[in-house]
């Protein structure tokens, strides 16, 4: 039996095991990392393969190419984790996602598809092939005996919540991610106890997708933005203390700051104002002043 890693959450146990989509490069690589620094093998599953073969290969840590938007490849996926894992999955974090450009004036829909197919379908894909082995992996022995402790993170976005107006289906992907997530902690909490569910939601983080460099020189990290390590020492305390939710400050925008913002946006719909009243010039004012008034 493994011994316990007390100051690490109760599924980031030595002798455990996580997958890790967009595990690669970014918040994906340094949960991948911390998670190896408490004595896990960590499976990290990704479409890029230069970043790929840029781990560092060891026992512990394992590589896997796949396209999380594509069925087959979770098939895939989950064979291949009968064989290293021999079934037992106890971390699934489903991280991968992109930001491509979407307008409704582009009467083009491909990047609408292509951004569902990644962020939103990835998360549904990959809950619903894997899933059961982390049920497995946390259910109670035949002796009435608990299993290890199971977790499932999903990274969400905070434009999934507060709806920032200009890439419409990004939005729209991390807001039916959100709901996703939602229903899964409330399922979850009544069949499978042993299984927590968090929703990580990064603020401004200094990776490949907001302007880090993934190869070649790497860019000055602005003074407002985290650094991956720091999105995960925030998981790993919201995930200690039993919370579903991780929205992540950073260093321009305070916890304060985003249940302020986040009061706001669903202000628009209690009290019937037209939608997305913060970015609206006529509003601006009203909303600035609005939402440094609310109590939170």
């Amino acid at each position: 039996m493994s011994s316990s890693t007390p100051s690490a959450p109760a599924a980031f146990q030595k002798g455990n095991t996580a997958l890790i989509t967009g595990g690669a490069s970014g918040i994906g690589l340094a949960l991948a990392k911390r998670l190896l620094s408490y004595g896990l093998r960590v499976l990290v599953a990704d479409k890029d393969i230069s970043s790929l073969s840029s781990l560092s290969s060891s026992p512990d840590l394992l590589t896997f190419e796949m396209d999380v938007s594509n069925l087959e490849s979770w098939t895939r996926l989950k064979s291949h984790i009968d064989d290293v894992f021999h079934g037992q999955l106890n971390v699934l974090a489903l991280n991968a996602g992109r930001y491509i450009p979407t307008s409704f004036s582009n009467p083009d829909p491909t990047n609408f598809y292509e951004t569902m197919q990644t962020n939103l379908f990835g998360v549904i894909n990959g809950v619903t092939t894997l899933l059961p082995l982390v049920q497995a992996t946390a259910k109670e022995d035949g002796k009435g005996k608990k299993g290890a402790k199971g977790a499932v993170i999903i990274t969400g976005s905070k434009q999934g919540i507060t709806n920032p107006p200009a890439n419409p289906a990004y939005n729209a992907s991390k807001a039916a991610v959100r709901s996703l997530a939602e229903h899964l902690s409330f399922d979850l909490a009544k069949e499978h106890p042993n299984v927590s569910v968090h929703l990580l939601v990064p603020g401004w983080t200094f990776t490949g997708m907001t302007g880090a460099a993934t190869s070649g020189a790497q860019k000055e990290k602005p003074k407002g933005a985290w650094w991956p390590e720091q999105v995960v020492d925030y998981l790993e305390e919201k995930m200690k203390e039993g919370k579903f939710y991780a929205i992540c400050p950073d260093n321009d925008v305070t916890e304060d700051m985003d249940k302020r913002r986040m009061v706001w946006a669903m202000g628009d719909v209690v009290e019937n104002r037209p939608p997305l009243t913060r970015w609206r010039p006529e509003w601006k004012e009203k909303a600035e002043e609005g939402i440094n008034k609310l109590d939170v």
